[in-house]
């Protein structure tokens, strides 16, 4: 291979993508195939570019990579933004790149995104599944690891002028983590919301296409530098077996606090928005 070859065209033809497959705990079938459409080849596939947005693009560094369980069940939560599943795709990476135990999770979408034509065949390769609680309680049931944004389009269609303000969390992750004795990793992205900016939402316009909405955004996606900090597990066992939705609401806020100290975190230790 020539000298000059870009850094992410030299990792295409490495033996590296092959290592991170090999080591990274899955549930696919022989076929390669697992029963929401991840397979190994669209890992395979993406790597190269989500390596080149994460160590070259984005120029991420992550902190508390040791706080993901190598193996079994957990969510990892964290705050929305950027219009594009960008932040979906870094965390991603850096759980499947972690050297303290490579893992491939699973992200839940919005379920509008499978009906755009080509991105919903894609995102299922990659371990995206529509945000349904069943498909996350199976999928906790396999031991998996599971990235979920409980703000939802409320959080990934913010304006610029809104970036790092918290939209409503749903509760839906906190039931699910109640009833499974499942470990909660919060995660600040810090970043991501300045990557694409979003300076109004035509609403008419989304109303028409049949979308949660329809920004009016800078076209361009910056290389904006992104900080991730993951914390340290936390655990909310009900304190009765028929726990109320007051309790479980109750324990959200806490999750989304520890996430907003995160954010502020990785708000603290940047320069500037490139830095």
């Amino acid at each position: 291979m020539a000298p000059n070859t870009p850094k992410f065209l030299k990792f295409l033809q490495s033996k590296e993508i092959g290592e991170y497959i090999k080591h990274f705990p899955n549930n696919v079938g022989s076929s390669g195939y697992d029963p929401w459409g991840f397979n190994l080849k669209g890992v395979k596939n993406i790597l190269p570019l989500s390596k080149f947005l994460y160590d070259s693009f984005f120029r991420v560094e992550a902190s508390g990579l040791e706080n993901i369980p190598k193996e079994g069940r957990c969510l990892i939560i964290g705050n929305h933004s950027g219009q594009l599943p960008l932040d979906g795709m870094l965390v991603g990476h850096a759980l499947l790149t972690n050297p303290n135990g490579s893992r491939a999770p699973k992200a839940m979408i919005e379920r509008f995104l499978p009906t755009v034509p080509f991105i919903g065949n894609m995102l299922n390769s990659l371990g995206a599944v529509i945000g349904d609680p069943v498909n996350c309680e199976r999928m906790l049931n396999m031991e998996e690891a599971i990235i979920v944004f409980p703000e939802g389009v409320r959080g990934s269609g913010k304006t610029f002028q809104n970036r790092y303000k918290l939209q409503r969390f749903g509760s839906g992750f906190m039931h699910l983590a109640m009833k499974h004795k499942t470990p909660i990793i919060p995660v600040g992205i810090v970043g991501c919301e300045e990557s694409i900016i979003s300076i109004a939402d035509i609403k008419p316009l989304a109303k028409l296409l049949g979308m949660p909405y329809a920004p009016l955004i800078f076209p361009a996606v910056l290389p904006t530098k992104v900080y991730l900090h993951f914390g340290k597990p936390m655990y909310f066992n009900p304190k009765t077996k028929d726990y109320r939705e007051t309790e479980a609401n109750q324990n959200v806020i806490i999750v989304k606090e520890e996430i907003k100290n995160l954010i502020d975190l990785g708000l603290t230790k940047r320069k500037a928005i490139f830095e």
